[in-house]
């Protein structure tokens, strides 16, 4: 719901009625991931996507119809397959897609506002909503999970107590999925789907080297929703009127900030780090700290004499094989990139590959699902 969740608290305030269709679960090739959302706003206007164009049509429907009638209940709906229980539309993709759609007020949703206040915030917060089945009392019922509380229940405390345990979870995995109980709670049953939309603040990309192709890189990790940071110890060249698309540029040696930001807890499983320095002073005291970190990536410019010359230092100075496993050098992927954009699309794309289980590999030359579930189940 992050997608549309800014007009949908306009109308939220005003005290109007919306309709939202979120997807919640997928198959196959599915164009969106769960957590896309599309709003109905109540003069007709449509904002967001929940399939990238293949059935937009049925599901403004629904959502324009769920959100008019006053008592209307939410619908779980699968599109995608033809049989009883489905609209028999398919998506151009091949996949399969559900979407929950609800009808959204300050009457439905109450805790919207302070969903709102937090995401602005950056504050993890999580929504976790009951989709099936529909012939439950829980059904509809919604639970806002923060670090240290809660708002709404879904009538037990035992299924209270689960579901914020287990969103919690999903937060500081920064994950979106669903999750199944027992009637009251029980994680051996399955009666109940609970939807957990996770509000996670942005991932990290810290960009160390302030040279032309980090700003090319910042750019592309900005375009793809993380958080940029450049860092550089030579003030003269990191500087934001260098890097207008970085969330911050810090002046720092990159070990000592790197390590400053690892103490704060600020580094974490989602993060990505690409060391553009090519400078042993700068490169080795902080790839010695950096692969012994539990992060997502972590890249190293430099040349094929400068990758094994750095491996020589980092094995003197005690790491093991599996540590030096971890780094991706020389950075990204063999696209015959040259300039400083072409570069930073394919070290964007080597960071896209690791994180689904890609193979970089032409699409063209291979069979089976183009998408995959990813290492960590992403």
């Amino acid at each position: 719901m992050r997608d549309v969740l800014d007009d949908l608290f306009r109308g939220w305030a005003s005290g109007a009625v919306a309709g939202v269709a979120t997807v919640v679960r997928t198959w196959q090739s599915a164009p969106r991931r769960p957590g896309a959302s599309m709003l109905v706003a109540p003069d007709g206007e449509a904002v967001g996507s929940v399939s990238g164009g293949c059935v937009e049509g049925a599901v403004y429907e629904l959502a324009t119809d769920v959100a008019a009638d006053p008592g209307a209940r939410p619908v779980l709906q699968r599109y995608g397959v033809s049989d009883d229980d489905a609209y028999a539309i398919g998506l151009t993709c091949g996949g399969i897609i559900e979407v929950f759609v609800e009808q959204v007020s300050r009457e439905t949703f109450p805790q919207l506002g302070e969903v709102v206040t937090a995401v602005r915030a950056g504050r993890p917060v999580a929504v976790a909503t009951c989709i099936a089945p529909a012939d439950s009392p829980r059904f509809g019922h919604r639970m806002v999970v923060h670090g240290d509380g809660t708002a709404g229940t879904f009538g037990s405390a035992r299924l209270d107590a689960a579901v914020a345990d287990d969103a919690r979870g999903l937060l500081a995995a920064g994950r979106t999925g669903m999750l199944h109980y027992g009637p009251d709670g029980e994680r051996r049953g399955d009666e109940l789907a609970v939807f957990v939309n996770s509000y996670a603040p942005p991932a990290r990309m810290i960009v160390f080297g302030a040279i032309d192709f980090a700003a090319a890189v910042a750019r592309i990790g900005s375009f793809m929703g993380y958080h940029v940071t450049v860092c550089d110890a030579r003030a003269v060249f990191a500087t934001p009127k260098r890097f207008p698309s970085a969330d911050e540029v810090v002046v720092e040696w990159p070990h000592r900030y790197l390590e400053g930001e690892a103490s704060a807890q600020r580094i974490d499983g989602r993060t990505v780090l690409c060391v553009l320095t090519h400078d042993p002073k700068f490169d080795v005291p902080l790839l010695e700290l950096a692969l012994r970190l539990p992060v997502a990536y972590i890249g190293a410019m430099g040349s094929r004499r400068t990758h094994d010359d750095r491996l020589a230092r980092l094995r003197e100075d005690g790491l093991t094989e599996a540590e030096l496993g971890r780094l991706r050098s020389p950075i990204g992927l063999d696209l015959g990139a040259r300039t400083p954009e072409e570069t930073a699309v394919s070290i964007a794309a080597e960071i896209v590959a690791l994180r689904w289980g890609g193979t970089g590999a032409v699409l063209s030359d291979t069979a089976g699902p183009i998408h995959r579930a990813g290492p960590l189940g992403h």
